[in-house]
């Protein structure tokens, strides 16, 4: 027998609730709906829940939101409206029990209510299970999280605590209904001594990518505005597709935690979706060079930053995850340590756990090293591109491995080796920096000392450097020329990660099929914000776009430069040229009849925040089926042609696609980036 064969008869052994359906979801003729349409609610149930709903809404009405106390906790009995709501609108009942689930939130908000308009908040100071919310800045909506708060904590000792970030597995029905249910009655796999846990939604079956990712940092500083958190002991584990997610968390924000604990899950594309999804891959350049931005295998040296404990059962298909990133960071001379559960398949096994525990709660005594006398940083974007001490502020090429070695070598000074970077920020905050106050810091850079600043009295440091040509002088850049930097480097899916709007068109195209087409996709966009990541797209019409708008957020215009007045405002300064009769691109052009235009690029009412035209997120129906497939399917512009209807993989048929350049501007035609290879 194969074995390939063998990993998936395998993969067939795990639960349900964690995988997908293996081959029976690979055919994109047949994708089913994620999350699934759930049950009809009977009369009187729904009937029930909607007059407690509206008393919550009015309740919720009533209270005064210009009180700064009571505005901070409201979104802590908006969890409870907003689930129980949505549940009801979008036919997300799974089970006759979620009926009852929702009952006992709607309870709970009214008591909360009730508790605020009295002037008290009990659950703020509540030991043991706790679900909270809070207002994302994505798109305003109110996400929930759970927590486990030790018995021992207190809000007026000195000390601060550990707080452990649990990221939780594939479940394809877990609604807000559901998941709130659940940390109400469940602690979870861990709950160490003296220890805060906290589970973020993750915005639903994303594996915490995109806004899903911005969930967890956005959930993490809530809990450190409301609890005492030890930020030198913040650690990062999950299992499963939570495993997944807490590589990823390892490897990009290698230095916001004391440890990173992976169980399970899966590390990279390429290889967990041949071996455990059975699926012939045929990934075009761009796509694979995507792949870069969630491969936690690429970039795995950056756990050099973070101690590591990963677990898996020595019997689960999904140890695949771990032996990867093992075999990764044997190239960088790098051990993993792999805590294996002995005869024991998708699951802890008691002792490995126990000695999991063991482990983390030993790093945890020593916590985070704020400041390391060595930085060893690997990116291939500029959406990751800091670590402890060292920012990478300009790529050479985005999508091409690019690295920056800093040591301390001295009193005062500090040698640096790069590739692939053009500018870069030696920064160390107000008491970290350990230089002679009264000497320049002498910076060797690629073989080149540079005179830098001294520290300044507050024991901080800061040195700004950039490549002219062959050489590195101090300072930033000296053009003021669009670049691509921190936050605007695309790719699509970048912008979903941040404030954003539709902005929806109020005239015609002259062309039927591009109009047709955009309002398809407009739908769909806004169909699929909510299902996969649980709140509403905020759209406006293109006649009321506002300037506070504008400052404010991405704006996502559709429609084409006849139909949206301000895409028609800004077409002459996009990169590509969308003219009524072509599409030009470069030496690339394409009849306007027919054919869509899909880009990300600085706006230029406000280059300090995107434009994109035509698309939401760029992952597809048939990419929920399996989380390792939600990675971005678009690069920073594509010409879709129209003849192809769009479908659950592709908006339609892509005739020409690529990256923007370091300017964002133009590169030449079919000229790929570095792309992975197996």
């Amino acid at each position: 027998m194969s074995l390939r064969r063998l990993a998936f008869l395998a993969c067939l052994l795990l639960p349900t609730s964690a995988w997908a359906d293996g081959p029976a979801d690979n055919r994109p003729d047949q994708v089913r709906q994620v999350p699934k349409p759930g049950i009809e609610v009977p009369a009187d149930d729904r009937q029930a829940l909607e007059g407690q709903l509206d008393r919550l809404g009015e309740l919720l009405d009533r209270l005064d939101a210009s009180d700064p106390t009571i505005k901070a906790l409201m979104p802590d009995v908006q969890i409870f409206h907003k689930a129980v709501h949505d549940a009801l609108k979008y036919q997300e009942f799974f089970a006759p029990i979620d009926i009852t689930k929702a009952k006992a939130l709607l309870r709970e908000g009214i008591t909360r209510i009730s508790q605020l308009r009295e002037g008290k908040a009990p659950w703020t100071t509540q030991k043991g299970l706790v679900v909270r919310g809070y207002v994302s800045k994505i798109d305003g909506s109110v996400q929930p999280y759970g927590l486990v708060v030790p018995e021992s904590y207190t809000a007026e000792t000195a000390g601060r605590y550990r707080l452990d970030v649990w990221f939780h597995g594939r479940s394809e029905t877990l609604s807000e209904v559901n998941f709130l249910d659940e940390h109400r009655r469940s602690s979870g796999t861990f709950t160490p001594a003296d220890t805060i846990v906290l589970h973020p939604y993750g915005r639903f079956c994303n594996a915490f990518r995109f806004a899903g990712e911005v969930d967890v940092l956005e959930a993490i500083n809530d809990v450190k505005r409301n609890y005492r958190i030890d930020n030198d002991r913040i650690s990062a584990r999950g299992f499963s597709m939570g495993g997944a997610a807490c590589w990823q968390f390892a490897v990009h924000y290698a230095d916001h935690w004391f440890a990173a604990n992976p169980g399970a899950g899966f590390a990279e594309t390429a290889k967990f979706l041949k071996v455990f999804q059975n699926e012939t891959l045929a990934p075009t350049w761009y796509e694979q060079t995507l792949w870069h931005l969630y491969d936690s295998t690429d970039v795995a040296a950056n756990l050099l930053q973070c101690p590591t404990v990963a677990y898996s059962g020595e019997l689960d298909g999904q140890k695949q995850a771990a032996d990867v990133m093992a075999e990764a960071l044997k190239t960088h001379s790098i051990e993993l340590t792999h805590i294996i559960g002995p005869g024991t398949k998708h699951s802890y096994e008691p002792g490995a756990k126990r000695e999991v525990a063991r482990l983390m709660d030993t790093i945890a005594e020593q916590g985070r090293v704020r400041m390391p006398r060595t930085v060893d940083f690997t990116t291939y974007s500029l959406k990751y591109n800091t670590m402890n001490w060292v920012t990478v502020d300009a790529l050479g090429a985005h999508w091409t491995q690019a690295n920056v070695r800093a040591r301390l070598d001295g009193p005062s000074n500090v040698s640096v080796t790069t590739k692939n970077v053009t500018a870069l920020t030696l920064r160390m905050p107000s008491g970290s920096s350990p230089f002679d106050l009264t000497k320049p810091v002498a910076v060797t850079i690629d073989g080149k000392t540079i005179k830098a600043p001294k520290p300044w009295t507050d024991r901080s440091w800061q040195c700004v450097l950039h490549r002219e040509g062959d050489s590195w002088e101090l300072g930033g850049p000296n053009s003021d020329a669009p670049r691509k930097r921190h936050n605007l480097q695309g790719p699509i899916d970048d912008a979903f990660m941040d404030s954003f709007l539709f902005v929806r068109p109020t005239s015609k195209s002259h062309d039927e099929r591009v109009q047709t087409w955009v309002n398809q996709e407009l739908d769909r966009a806004i169909t699929r914000w909510r299902r996969q990541f649980r709140g509403e797209a905020r759209v406006v019409d293109d006649t009321a776009v506002t300037p506070a708008q504008i400052a404010s957020s991405n704006l996502v215009l559709w429609g084409d430069p006849e139909s949206n007045a301000v895409l028609k405002q800004i077409a002459d300064r996009l990169p590509i040229t969308w003219k009524p009769d072509q599409i030009q691109a470069g030496d690339q052009s394409f009849p306007s009849e027919g054919h869509a235009l899909i880009l990300i690029a600085p706006n230029p009412l406000n280059p300090e925040r995107y434009v994109v035209l035509n698309s939401g997120f760029t992952y597809r129906e048939y990419d929920d089926l399996n989380n390792a497939r939600q990675v971005p399917r678009l690069p920073d512009w594509a010409v879709i042609d129209l003849s192809t209807p769009p479908g659950p993989r592709f908006p339609g048929k892509v005739v020409a696609a690529d990256f923007f350049n370091e300017s964002w501007g133009l590169r030449p035609a079919h000229v790929p980036t570095e792309t992975k290879k197996d």
